[in-house]
């Protein structure tokens, strides 16, 4: 669980860093872009060491389902960290397996178990802890400040997002390696993604630029590059739903971080907000 651990601080620590760069430099679409890119060499190198599996039909269609779905969530995920507090964001992407949950009843039929439900009602729970400030408004005051919350509803919708990519990165696994495709996976992502980041920051990537504001994701890229590489270790070394449950404690490093990189408030309610959450999706998970 050592690569899991890892993977979760370093995707907390890159989302922090990168929030703090967003205090200079506007445009979602070019720091996205940038942190990309900046995750890239690493991946590179690792690439030319990681051996070329057998690669069939069904890898090829999960991959490239995946890969402009993933776009969306790019853009989502970073307009999400710039506009509302990290402990306000970050816990509601334990929401992922709820949607998985929804997508299979619908789909298949399957009912809820006892675990999993127990795991939604927390995740419920740990989301009004979140905004518990406000209840004395009303008792629904909570849930409304969520739909308030407009970074908390861009998070929601990247869960949503991800139940999807997550379901196709699975199967393209299963059809190749795990470090093999996470390596080409976020290459092509950095790739596809060229052509919409500087479309939409044409107008700001000159001062971009000639401030220097892209150094200040040289570190982000760096934490997101380890996030992959040990995320995709630790698929091959032990069980998806445990190596998950493990690195989903991003969730409450970045939580952490919201208090003293940003000074963030009720600090304290949304950690037991955003533990609940992890709990949650920890039942969840391991009962699919």
């Amino acid at each position: 669980m050592v690569f899991a651990l890892v993977s979760a601080f370093s995707l907390a620590t890159s989302d922090a860093l990168v929030k703090k760069s967003m205090r200079k430099e506007s445009n979602e679409y070019l720091v996205a872009w940038f942190r990309l890119l900046f995750s890239l060499p690493p991946l590179i190198i690792i690439w030319f060491f990681t051996p070329i599996p057998r690669l069939d039909g069904v890898f090829y269609a999960a991959f490239f389902v995946a890969l402009p779905i993933e776009l969306v969530t790019v853009v989502l995920y970073v307009r999400a960290l710039k506009i509302s507090p990290l402990s306000l964001t970050l816990p509601f992407l334990a929401f992922t397996p709820v949607f998985l949950i929804l997508v299979s009843y619908v789909t298949l039929g399957e009912k809820v178990s006892l675990a999993g439900g127990t795991g939604v009602v927390l995740l419920a729970s740990g989301g009004y802890l979140l905004n518990i400030r406000t209840a004395r408004s009303g008792i629904l005051e909570p849930i409304r400040a969520v739909a308030r919350e407009k970074g908390s509803v861009l998070m929601l919708s990247v869960a949503f997002l991800y139940s999807i990519t997550a379901s196709m990165g699975k199967l393209a696994i299963e059809h190749s390696s795990p470090l093999f495709f996470g390596i080409t996976y976020f290459i092509a992502l950095s790739l596809s993604f060229a052509p919409a980041a500087l479309f939409k920051g044409r107008r700001e990537l000159r001062p971009f630029l000639g401030r220097k504001s892209y150094i200040s994701l040289i570190l982000p890229g760096f934490f997101y590059s380890a996030m992959i590489v040990t995320h995709m270790l630790a698929i091959s070394l032990t069980k998806v739903a445990y190596m998950v449950s493990v690195k989903r404690t991003s969730l409450l490093i970045g939580v952490l971080y919201g208090y003293l990189f940003f000074r963030e408030e009720d600090i304290k309610m949304r950690f037991l907000g955003a533990l609940l959450m992890l709990a949650g999706f920890v039942l969840i998970v391991t009962s699919l």
